[in-house]
């Protein structure tokens, strides 16, 4: 599960690794704040969200910087190859823009579009209101469709 997040947060790159670890060491030096055992997963997942959004700021930064070359996403190692057609077209546009979206319209983006969490659940692993998570994906949306009118049909 937190692999799987990771990578379809941050997409294939050596990140990936890297954030399951830190997101791992991060569970372990704050379980006694796991109120719920039953809520494990949930916690969790909202850890690899904070710690992904944060290597994702610091990316941001370094391509700013001209430190670090923005590489797009590569969708065919993310998508299942039994979706349909629609759906691959459709998260395929969503990968291919999510280096323009700011780090943290992204997540959202992802949390809700491809992670199928809801609004409230997504708003909960970022571990911000609902009305924020509302813009961010807003946001996200319209750099989505910017994005896709470049592009042409």
């Amino acid at each position: 599960m937190v692999n799987g997040l990771a990578f379809r947060i941050m997409g294939r790159d050596g990140d990936v690794d890297d954030l399951v670890q830190d997101s791992f060491l991060e569970a372990l030096r704050h379980l006694e704040r796991l109120d719920n055992p039953q809520a494990f997963a949930s916690w969790l997942g909202s850890i690899v969200v904070r710690t992904a959004g944060k290597r994702l700021r610091k990316r941001s930064l370094l391509n700013r910087l001209g430190l670090r070359r923005a590489t797009p996403i590569d969708a065919d190692t993310i998508l299942s190859h039994d979706a349909p057609p629609d759906v691959r077209a459709d998260l395929s546009r969503l990968y291919a823009s999510l280096d323009e979206m700011h780090h943290e319209a992204r997540t959202a983006l992802v949390l809700h579009r491809v992670e199928g969490m809801s609004l409230p659940e997504a708003a909960n692993a970022m571990g911000i209101s609902l009305s924020t998570i509302k813009r961010r994906i807003q946001t996200a949306e319209r750099v989505l469709a910017k994005s896709t009118r470049e592009e042409g049909p």
